[in-house]
Parts: structure tokens; C-alpha cells; sequence
């Protein structure tokens, strides 16, 4: 639990992570309650991305959908010369979302980040842009 800011030095250009211990803490469930952007930061916004392969492919499973768009991520995240643990905040969307699909989105989230958890907010939505898209993940990056 990192509750500081560091000292000047080269570790300014890395996010704080701040889960306040008089919170629940939510890092068991694949995010962190408040990211700290370092000052003078660029930021980047990836638009959301959904399950679709590179041929536009989508799988009506769940599972597979948000695993994909979450390697659909983090391509866009390293087209920008970024790594996972410079995302801030990730908004993600989620068509008819019940309890049952918690268990996907919190195994995907951190078999991406890790220790790193972003900021993150979860809507649940009657529906995406296209019919069978079940889930869309968007974030916001900070650059080096």
C-alpha cells in the first residue's frame, strides 16, 4: 500500500497508487481507490476497446471477449511506447452485468497489471455500440 509521494528523482515519472487504510481496500478485486499522476505528466487517452479480434472476429463468449479486448489494450497501450503500469484510470462497460461475471473481470485485470492496479470504474450498460459486443475497456495512460 503506497500512502506517500516520493521524493524529486526519477521515480516522479511513475504513478502513486493510494489506498487509504480507513477504505475497504479494493486491490483484491483488481483495482486501487486513487492513482496520483506525477506533475507535468502527458496523458493519453485509449479509446475503448472490445472483444474483436484482428479480422473484426467476436466471440459471443464473454470470457473470451473481455480477454481479447484486453490484449486489444494493451497493443494500444504499447503503440504509444507505454507499458501496463502507467495506466491510471480504466472505464470499462459491461452489458448486462451481474455478480456472476466479476470473477472474468478481476482475473483479466490483474493478469494485465499486476501489483499496478489503475484507478477503475465499472458501468454496466444495456448494450454497446455493436450488438454482440458484451464488454468495452477504455483508460487513460500517462506517458514518459
Amino acid at each position: 500500500m503506497n500512502m506517500g509521494v516520493s521524493q524529486a528523482s526519477e521515480t516522479d515519472r511513475k504513478l502513486t497508487i493510494v489506498n487509504p487504510q480507513n477504505l475497504y481496500d479494493p486491490s483484491p478485486n483488481g483495482y486501487s481507490t486513487a492513482v496520483i499522476v506525477p506533475a507535468g505528466a502527458r496523458v493519453a487517452y485509449i479509446s475503448g476497446q472490445g472483444g474483436q479480434d484482428a479480422t473484426g472476429g467476436l466471440s459471443p463468449d464473454f470470457a473470451v471477449q473481455v480477454e481479447q479486448a484486453y490484449a486489444n489494450l494493451r497493443t494500444a497501450i504499447e503503440a504509444l511506447g507505454a507499458r501496463p503500469d502507467q495506466v491510471a484510470k480504466l472505464t470499462i462497460f459491461v452489458v448486462d452485468h451481474d455478480m456472476s461475471k466479476l470473477d472474468v473481470l478481476t482475473r483479466s485485470v490483474k493478469a494485465m497489471f499486476g501489483a499496478a492496479l489503475p484507478a477503475q470504474t465499472l458501468v454496466p450498460v444495456p448494450k454497446l455500440a455493436i450488438d454482440p459486443m458484451l464488454f468495452e475497456v477504455e483508460a487513460v495512460v500517462v506517458l514518459d
